[in-house]
């Protein structure tokens, strides 16, 4: 295994297949009078395109429009309203992953929250959660549950283990989403024309290949399930251009040692036990039906959004724009804010807080293309 991963990060490999792709794209260019426009879904891939430099060196062959699968950055400002607004209660713990501790809220950020003596921790993994809960068993642990399908089977895992541990004191607030139904949105509201998708292998590798049947099947959209290395997204890249060029419409797997046909049996049955669809609050997309997971009710004792009384009001409006770039509609040079007002150190919109976000990838790899 350690030698098939070697190969995907092969910088040969890398350079002979970045000249396939240019080449394959300019044959697509010259049938179409345009280039080819792909979505990568994923956060992850976002990161990898620019840290890797192959967005930058495929500028003029293929246009890569990241989308909102970073679930950081999709998260609503509500949500994030909330769960600094469940920080602020004494004789609690909360925790969380690293990322969410610096976004900002409409007054303030769970790192101004720490700052003010709250106890916020960052943990690696849901389980660490539940360790705390039971070392500190006179206190309320909340652990933040945020996430696309790779993130919510260990949230089961979490209250799982919770649930039969008897902890009284330990809840989860989630707020989670599902790449179907934002898929489905961006297809129907038809914003940006796209030819096909970069699929998020680790996504993948819970739901199977055969859960994107319905991008072929109802909107005749191709897709290539590939993962974060540098050979593997060329790859993808190269087999979704050629697939455009033969006018086919299929679902290909170029992760293939990690995804299956139906993906992972136990992790989804995790999710089924545990949770239950629900609408969810998307950050620039507002409310989509069914588009994400809820506790179940068996499990209501664990839900801190039941536990706890949290109302927050409308959110403070800024002039950023990361609710476009979710969408495909703008690039981070697109927003005022971009590099000046925001920036890594100091940063307004989820886009530039999270380690998958568009304008992170941006400003860390891609500024000298707009000095």
């Amino acid at each position: 295994m350690i030698q098939i991963l070697d190969q995907f990060s092969n910088p040969d490999l890398s350079r002979k297949l970045l000249d396939k792709v240019k080449n394959l794209a300019e044959t697509f260019i010259e049938k179409h009078g345009r280039k080819p426009v792909i979505m990568e879904v994923c956060g992850s891939h976002t990161m990898a395109l620019a840290r890797s430099g192959i967005k930058q060196a495929l500028r003029d062959y293929v246009k890569l429009v990241s989308g909102p699968g970073c679930p950081v950055c999709v998260t609503d400002q509500k949500s994030i309203d909330a769960m600094i607004q469940l920080a602020q209660g004494d004789g609690r713990i909360i925790c969380t992953f690293g990322d969410m501790i610096r976004v900002p809220g409409s007054n303030g950020s769970l790192l101004d929250a720490k700052s003010e003596g709250k106890d916020i921790r960052v943990v690696y993994s849901p389980s660490d959660s539940v360790r705390i809960a039971e070392k500190n068993p006179d206190k309320e642990v909340i652990f933040l549950g945020i996430g696309f399908e790779t993130t919510i089977p260990s949230l089961g895992i979490a209250l799982k283990e919770a649930n039969e541990k008897g902890l009284e004191k330990y809840s989860m607030w989630v707020t989670t989403k599902l790449v179907e139904p934002i898929l489905r949105v961006l297809l129907e509201a038809q914003e940006v024309k796209l030819d096909g998708f970069l699929l998020p292998g680790h996504v993948s590798i819970v739901l199977g290949k055969h859960s994107y049947h319905y991008l072929v099947d109802e909107y005749g959209v191709p897709g290539t399930i590939c993962g974060f290395e540098p050979v593997g997204v060329l790859g993808g890249i190269y087999k979704l251009i050629a697939m455009l060029l033969d006018e086919r419409v299929e679902i290909e797997n170029y992760h293939t040692h990690v995804v299956t046909h139906s993906g992972n049996s136990f992790a989804q049955e995790i999710m089924k036990t545990y949770f239950k669809e629900c609408d969810e609050w998307w950050r620039g997309l507002g409310v989509i039906p069914n588009s994400g997971l809820d506790i179940r009710k068996e499990f209501a004792h664990l839900d801190a959004k039941k536990k706890f009384n949290v109302h927050v009001g409308e959110p403070r409006k800024t002039k950023c724009r990361c609710g476009d770039i979710l969408r495909g509609l703008a690039v981070p040079e697109d927003c005022v804010l971009y590099g000046k007002a925001c920036t890594p150190s100091k940063p307004i919109g989820p886009c530039m807080v999270s380690s998958e976000g568009t304008c992170a990838a941006h400003y860390q790899y891609m500024r000298g293309d707009i000095i």
